[in-house]
């Protein structure tokens, strides 16, 4: 593991197809890459006891997510050959069809991408402390349940 200090994954709001596009962009002249993968989490509109989901406020312990974040990061790649990753994650409210979370991996292999993309979001689920209230159509709330 690397002795890089963690970086901010955190972006404010929903995750903009411009900001997705332009980290894609930047990665096609780079002609060691093979393949490339990505994750986008997206809020749904889930019914939830007669209830539809409107948004999602997403709270985090920042600098314990951005150390775990980090973790994940470079685990990953020493499990994988890879040539790059992105990770970033909203905080605050993002609406439902919005893009929360945006995680892409590049490898010279196509197998490589598939295998990592689902143990990077598998560990981000299960170890990151970013927490989401469900707000919904009628303005009540509830914790969410990770799923």
């Amino acid at each position: 593991m690397s002795d890089k200090k963690p970086k901010n994954v955190f972006r404010e709001g929903a995750i903009s197809s411009d900001f997705i596009g332009n980290s894609i962009y930047k990665h096609q002249t780079k002609t060691s890459i093979g393949a490339h993968n990505i994750f986008l989490g997206q809020v749904r509109a889930d019914e939830i006891d007669g209830k539809i989901v409107s948004a999602i406020e997403y709270t985090a312990y920042e600098d314990m997510a951005n150390q775990k974040f980090h973790d994940i990061r470079e685990a990953a790649f020493e499990k994988f050959d890879l040539t790059c990753m992105h990770i970033y994650h909203s905080l605050g409210t993002v609406k439902n069809g919005e893009i929360c979370l945006f995680v892409f991996v590049s490898s010279p292999r196509r197998k490589v991408v598939f295998k990592a993309l689902e143990y990077i979001v598998e560990a981000i689920k299960a170890d990151v402390p970013v927490f989401g209230k469900e707000i919904f159509e009628d303005e009540t709330h509830q914790w969410k349940v990770n799923s």
